[in-house]
């Protein structure tokens, strides 16, 4: 057998990613190699620094280059409110709506299949978080999936068990939406999302 090329090398580290089969690490390889060599030096440099740097805020365990990030650091957020999500990915969508509270990242969901319970989701530092006395109100705003329905109800009984107020986000029919067009499930929540008009 022939000792890999650095070529196949790169084809087979680019495949770590998500979404990106053989064929489609070829093809970025291949693009980066041919037409666009200083771009794949700024992405090889971005990901080492980026590898190097970030880490996990110590507080709410979303990717930061600093121990507490600047979100967590900031006095400008309503410290009675914290949201619960399961990615970093989400806090950056949920900035988008221009919520003002703080966040707690789970990095996923209770998966006991996958070995994932409440230690992996760092459920231990939320329970410190809610007894500092700060928080009021607790947004479960997990994803739509069976796991992460079970992880809100998880979430949601500790949140009760200490009187605090505990929020669902509300899950229905987008922006725009035509009801022809939208799952009857969606619907259904949609339905019992209801709320005064």
């Amino acid at each position: 057998m022939t000792e890999p090329t650095a070529l196949d090398r790169l084809i087979e580290a680019l495949r770590c990613m998500p979404g990106i089969g053989r064929k489609s690490a070829q093809r970025i390889a291949y693009h980066l190699l041919q037409r666009d060599r200083q771009g794949g030096l700024r992405l090889a440099t971005a990901l080492g620094e980026a590898m190097d740097k970030v880490g996990h805020c110590n507080r709410c365990r979303t990717f930061s280059e600093t121990d507490i990030c600047p979100l967590c650091a900031s006095n400008r957020r309503d410290r009675s409110l914290l949201c619960v999500v399961e990615s970093p990915a989400d806090v950056y969508a949920i900035e988008d709506a221009e919520y003002q509270g703080l966040y707690f990242v789970l990095m996923g969901h209770l998966s006991p299949l996958d070995g994932i319970g409440p230690e992996e989701l760092g459920l231990e530092r939320l329970s410190a978080i809610l007894d500092e006395g700060e928080i009021k109100e607790v947004i479960l705003a997990t994803n739509t999936t069976v796991e992460g329905e079970a992880t809100a109800h998880y979430i949601g009984e500790m949140v009760k068990k200490r009187q605090l107020r505990v929020t669902r986000i509300a899950h229905g029919v987008p922006m725009g939406g035509e009801l022809e067009y939208v799952g009857s499930n969606t619907i259904l929540h949609a339905l019992a999302g209801r709320r005064e008009f």
